[in-house]
């Protein structure tokens, strides 16, 4: 048994006895047996994540115990309201992970239970292990959390899609922002984890496709200090790091929090603050209300009793995908819809003022992503005036001519 792992499972999935994750030795595909326990009508989806670690001290920004999981469960309701009509169901299995279990080990438990659509909400090596170990089952997985954009690339995997935006998508809509200010000289600040590196290579990468100059880059070596870990530097320290610089907008790499905080209103001149704090870009955020975004804040706020964060959102469009394939083409057939994620007749509404489709060379989310500080919008990228051939919203990360997925025939 995976005695580390918690499954923790919607009142219809208990219904069905599905109270523990089976031994590693009932780990294959599903038998007819299994298979027919789920009847015909009723789509069954998994949701594997590994919950945050409560904060040692009080935290007024914590992640919320039930981050994504709570989007996950308001895309069921959602899928369920449509289902009435269509005479279809919708099943939540949601896979808790303890530190030490195994990503693999649970997704091959609900594989074997002939679940078809996964739910991945994990860092990026063990979704790619997931995958993996499911190819040739016929189950489609869902990437809600990891933005490597090699995922996106070279290690894309034809059984995975990605819907939240790679940090190239990211880092374009910031670039278009910067474009549209005509803030054109960055400051780069680039944290010691490798995310940050990451993001920061991911920005170089925009800049320079934007006409963007980085006129200079210097690594953080503070500390954490956003987080009130470590020794915080003295004003003048801070001024040394900024003074005699030439740039608009001081840009930030720092994945995890720990000190991007700190920079804005620290520099020796008054410049803007952006990136990974500061001025940022996402998928989803409480001040965004057009397009129908407000009933959609109000109704998760009364469904889960708190703001709905960009997790929560990814976990809502994952589950919403199958909803929505599935009402589209009449079917919850895993065989029918698999394909049909990638056709460009698969639309998804999602609050975002178009309908949102699934590139098929990489199977990335298109989707327009809003440029907001801690307590306003300020843009939605694609900013206006930046065209393509087939839609704007390719302007945003990897287009086809430069991509290096090439999944298998």
């Amino acid at each position: 048994m995976l005695s580390p792992a918690r499954l923790l499972l919607a009142p219809l999935a208990l219904s069905l006895g599905l109270y523990g994750l089976a031994p590693a030795s009932a780990q294959e595909p599903a038998s007819s047996a299994v298979a027919s326990a789920i009847p015909p009508s009723e789509t069954q989806i998994g949701l594997i994540y590994r919950p945050e670690p409560a904060p040692s001290s009080y935290d007024a920004e914590a992640v919320p115990e039930d981050e994504g999981v709570a989007g996950a469960r308001m895309a069921v309701k959602d899928n369920n309201n449509t289902g009435r009509f269509t005479k279809q169901t919708y099943v939540l299995n949601e896979v808790a992970l303890d530190a030490q279990a195994s990503a693999v080990d649970a997704a091959r438990d609900l594989a074997g239970r002939g679940i078809r659509y996964l739910v991945v909400a994990l860092p990026a090596a063990e979704l790619l292990a997931i995958a993996d170990a499911l190819k040739g089952q016929g189950v489609t997985i869902f990437n809600i959390a990891a933005p490597d954009d090699r995922l996106r690339g070279a290690d894309c995997r034809s059984n995975v899609f990605h819907v939240l935006p790679s940090r190239a998508m990211q880092t374009d809509a910031l670039a278009q922002f910067f474009t549209l200010m005509r803030w054109r000289k960055m400051f780069l600040i680039v944290g010691p984890q490798e995310n940050d590196r990451l993001y920061a290579d991911a920005f170089k990468t925009s800049a320079k496709k934007f006409n963007l100059k980085i006129n200079a880059e210097k690594p953080w070596t503070f500390g954490p200090l956003a987080k009130a870990r470590g020794d915080t530097p003295t004003r003048s320290e801070a001024m040394v790091f900024t003074r005699g610089l030439d740039y608009d907008i001081a840009v930030v790499a720092d994945e995890a929090g720990d000190w991007g905080d700190y920079v804005p209103f620290r520099t020796v001149d008054p410049r803007p603050v952006a990136g990974t704090q500061g001025l940022i870009a996402t998928t989803w955020h409480p001040m965004l209300e057009t397009w129908g975004a407000a009933q959609a804040q109000n109704r998760f706020r009364r469904q889960s009793g708190r703001l709905m964060r960009p997790l929560d959102y990814q976990a809502w469009a994952a589950v919403r995908s199958v909803g929505e394939a599935a009402t589209q083409k009449k079917t919850a057939d895993p065989a029918v819809l698999r394909p049909y994620f990638a056709d460009p007749a698969f639309s998804l509404p999602a609050y975002k003022g178009v309908s949102l489709t699934y590139r098929p060379w990489d199977h990335q989310l298109r989707q327009p992503i809003i440029v907001v500080q801690p307590k306003a919008m300020v843009s939605v990228a694609p900013e206006q005036g930046f065209t393509h051939q087939r839609t704007p919203l390719d302007t945003l990360g990897i287009d086809l001519p430069e991509t290096a997925c090439k999944f298998p025939d």
